[in-house]
């Protein structure tokens, strides 16, 4: 038997998917991304440090915050300059902000209609148009944040290497604040909604890999760790996951010392750190009773409501920090160019997001490389995928592939950022 769907359909990107199914044993299960590689890693070599960030939030539109967040710590890194606390946590905002708006976007309005089995989206609008103006407002939260500390929602335009070109007033901090104070109830109105959803029961243990960082749930810092005993700083990432290219593929894969794979994101997050979840996110968490560690991936969708809940809490908890803070210290001071490489690494909403970067002695980029999420995860879906079909090999072909769509649906993936 061949199953071959030629589009995915609200995801990020451009993908299909084809398997081969022999006497109920799946033979070969694999995607076939359908855009062209992007070459931004070239593009980025002998360009001025200072370019980088700009040119990389380039990669996505959806999640363009964590691509320059990442790539400028890269470069601190590299070149050790030590930013101020306000600076760390105003980008700390941004990425709660990313999380809220990305998640909002990928749980409600492309993942829900699979568990309703809607397939028309203007009809999930039609049926549950309250639930919809919620996850707009949640979304609309999520990116006044970044407008009013980045300068503007897509690809911001304040903050740089050493800290940032402007910072907000006390006045916006505090209307930011009054604004995550309207959120928060929303956002748990629509977690008690997404409580109410049927997954599917599948289960395939794997190790979920993650950053962790001591008092708080790791997103802008930490170390990477799984639940499988790792625990490396974020240098020796390379040392552990291993880059790899199928013949004729334009994606760089990841596997964990090149042997098994692994799985990112929300589902990785929460599994791992849930323990330093906030108040209201862990109260969430509890109610939906899942055992952790839990192994459905279709759960990832409802980790990632959990993390809206903890991220609307978390950035007012920041947001009130900063206004007894001289924000004037994450402005953009002198700082010494010189040569050096270095490695950073960012939580995106779909999972850990690193960049190396080695500068000459003038500021310009020698080499560079990105492994972004979905390159992490990719073939830890056709595995997963693989294991699921003999379930549904029953059904009819079309509810077949309605099971399969929502199943990578699930994963959140980012083809984008895969051929970066």
């Amino acid at each position: 038997m061949q199953i071959k769907i030629n589009h995915i359909a609200k995801i990020e990107g451009h993908t299909g998917f084809m398997a081969s199914v022999i006497k109920g044993d799946v033979k070969s299960a694999k995607f076939e991304v359908q855009e062209g590689i992007r070459l931004i890693e070239g593009i980025l070599i002998g360009r001025h440090y200072k370019d980088m960030p700009v040119i990389a939030q380039r990669i996505c539109g959806i999640c363009p915050v964590v691509h320059n967040l990442t790539s400028i710590k890269a470069i601190e890194n590299a070149m050790k300059i030590e930013v101020t606390s306000e600076t760390e946590k105003l980008r700390a905002v941004m990425e709660h902000a990313q999380f809220i708006h990305s998640h909002a976007l990928h749980l409600f309005f492309l993942s829900l209609a699979d568990f309703l089995d809607i397939e028309n989206d203007l009809q999930l609008v039609k049926e549950y148009p309250e639930e919809t103006k919620k996850a707009v407002k949640i979304r609309e939260y999520g990116m006044e944040l970044i407008k009013v500390i980045g300068g503007r929602v897509v690809h911001p335009l304040t903050n740089e290497v050493g800290g940032f070109k402007k910072v907000p007033t006390l006045e916006e901090l505090k209307q930011l604040i009054l604004k995550g104070e309207e959120t928060l109830p929303i956002a748990l109105e629509l977690a008690a909604f997404f409580q109410t959803i049927k997954t599917p029961n599948f289960s395939r243990p794997t190790e979920y890999v993650c950053l962790k960082t001591k008092g708080e749930y790791a997103i802008y810092d930490g170390d990477v760790t799984s639940n499988k005993g790792l625990f490396v700083d974020v240098q020796h990432f390379e040392d552990n996951f291993h880059e790899f290219q199928r013949p004729k593929e334009i994606i760089k894969r990841v596997k964990r010392d090149g042997k098994t794979s692994y799985m990112v994101g929300a589902i990785a997050r929460v599994n791992n750190n849930h323990e330093k979840l906030s108040s209201a996110a862990q109260k969430y968490l509890k109610s939906l009773n899942f055992n952790l560690p839990d192994y459905n991936p279709f759960h990832n969708v409802l980790y990632q409501m959990v993390e809206v809940v903890h991220c609307v809490e978390d950035s007012v908890k920041l947001l009130k920090e900063l206004t007894h803070m001289d924000l004037a210290n994450a402005i953009t001071k002198d700082y010494v160019v010189r040569q050096g490489s270095a490695a950073a690494a960012v939580e995106a909403p779909r999972g850990t997001l690193y960049y190396w970067v080695d500068i000459d002695p003038k500021g310009y980029i020698k080499n560079v490389n990105i492994i972004t999420p979905t390159a992490q995860f990719l073939t830890h879906l056709e595995d997963d995928i693989a294991a699921f079909i003999p379930g549904i090999i029953e059904k009819d072909e079309k509810a077949m592939e309605r099971k399969m769509r929502a199943f990578i649906r699930a994963y959140d993936p980012c083809i984008s950022c895969a051929v970066h």
